[in-house]
């Protein structure tokens, strides 16, 4: 169960009782599409776990190469922010010695671009997990 926060600003047609949303912005770093499933939007949760870690998974496979986090070089810093979105999945690529990139592969290029694009979707899916469990975004646009 979820800690609940009430909002005393809300409007009687709104839910004054709201889940805390931290807890699912946490989770849905941490793996993709498990801060919906927190809100019980399975369907969408698993959607984004799948496309998220297959767009990861396909980088990896391309040759694509996890960025360190040097600050003397400054698009090499955000290029690796932007992997580590994908919370658990670069943990353990980087854990497993993965991503080491290969330049002189034919797909290295389109590998990275994988990596980073799948790092920064899922910090969009954190701010949608953000607005749901706020209530920005209504049950109208729940998926089933």
């Amino acid at each position: 169960m979820l800690p609940r926060v009430n909002d005393p600003g809300t409007r009687g047609s709104e839910r004054p009782d709201r889940p805390e949303p931290l807890a699912p912005c946490a989770l849905a770093l941490a793996v993709p599409g498990l801060g919906h499933v927190l809100l019980g939007r399975r369907g969408t949760g698993g959607v984004f776990f799948a496309s998220i870690g297959l767009l990861f998974l396909f980088g990896l496979r391309m040759e694509g190469e996890l960025f360190p986090l040097d600050p003397t070089a400054p698009l090499t810093l955000l290029a690796g922010l932007a992997e580590m979105g994908v919370g658990t999945l670069y943990v353990a690529a980087r854990l497993a010695g993965w991503g080491e990139g290969v330049p002189a592969a034919a797909t290295y290029e389109y590998g990275y671009a994988f990596l980073i694009v799948a790092g920064l979707l899922n910090l969009l899916v954190v701010l949608d997990a953000w607005d749901i469990a706020t209530g920005r975004k209504g049950d109208e646009a729940a998926a089933p």
